[in-house]
């Protein structure tokens, strides 16, 4: 089994729900996209370029988008932290998720992907 599946898998609820349901999104958004598993998280990447990593911290599945700096919509759906970088979007429920909103930011990062990660 792929280790980026496995951490999928090994989460605990709701975690392992809102991760499953995420992998569905970004899966369908991008047929092409290869799950890696990078800094002991699983991470996607497009045509060798990295869209996003999937990561549970605390209570939330935290989705960050290395592009971010080039993002101009949603922006205020998304949490920085005083990350120079990535932008993320944080889910504590599976419930959270707005299918529509969540694939509208990976087409934006698609836009994108073959920027530099800063401006």
């Amino acid at each position: 089994m792929n280790p980026a599946e496995a951490y999928i898998l090994k989460q605990t609820e709701p975690f392992k729900s809102i991760l499953l349901h995420l992998q569905i999104l970004i899966e369908h958004t991008f047929p092409d996209a290869e799950l890696k598993y990078k800094w002991r998280i699983p991470c996607y990447y497009v045509n060798s370029r990295p869209i996003c990593y999937l990561n549970q911290s605390k209570d939330y599945v935290d989705v960050g988008f290395w592009h971010s700096a080039h993002l101009t919509k949603y922006i205020e759906h998304m949490v920085s932290e005083k990350r120079k970088v990535v932008k993320s979007m944080r889910y504590k429920h599976l419930e959270d998720i707005d299918d529509n909103l969540f694939i509208s930011i990976l087409k934006e990062v698609e836009e994108h992907k073959n920027k530099s990660f800063l401006k």
